[in-house]
């Protein structure tokens, strides 16, 4: 399979015992609609695929998964920070009225201010609120996503118009 024909939905950040159970942290919104029969593991650029024998879905937005064939730790430890993939036949459908934060990326930001700043490169999801990325003068530029912020999400031109608070930018290009 190829990247192209996959999507991503989260990595193995550790081993659990001895006999090669692999903790699958999601970073994929809906984890919960999603067939794992099949994981699709990143390793050299290239997508391997490895059989699911049991997947448990924990409470922390992270899975026990057993692979077939990975019966010690020994075996699954090569996997551990891996990235993991699904096929993008198994992507559930969303209702188009579902916009999330995350939906943002590759978004044109303007301010209200400044106009066109760059494109969001990145959404950030820490406990307090979303964090939005995106370059600009060759620097990376990080603000909260929140009611203050953004005055206007166009969705059909792909633009975010927000109110960046007075000295963010200057903060950025002054390092």
């Amino acid at each position: 399979m190829k990247k192209e024909d996959a999507f991503y939905i989260g990595y193995f950040p550790k081993t659990k015992g001895l006999k090669g159970e692999l903790q699958l942290f999601f970073e994929f919104d809906d984890y919960e609609e999603l067939d794992f029969d099949v994981l699709f593991v990143e390793d050299a650029g290239k997508l391997v695929p490895y059989f699911v024998e049991n997947l448990k879905i924990q409470t922390n937005q992270t899975a026990k998964v057993f692979l077939e064939d990975i019966d010690h730790i020994d075996k699954a430890s090569p996997l551990v920070k891996k990235k993991v993939y699904l096929p993008l036949t198994q992507m559930p459908e969303r209702d188009p009225e579902d916009f999330r934060y995350t939906d943002l990326v590759g978004f044109l930001v303007v301010d209200e201010e400044a106009g066109e700043l760059g494109e969001i490169t990145q959404v950030q999801e820490l406990p307090q609120q979303f964090i939005a990325t995106f370059v600009y003068q060759e620097k990376e530029v990080m603000f909260p996503l929140n009611e203050d912020i953004i005055l206007e999400i166009d969705v059909e031109n792909e633009e975010l118009v927000v109110d960046l608070p007075e000295g963010l930018l200057d903060l950025y290009l002054s390092n």
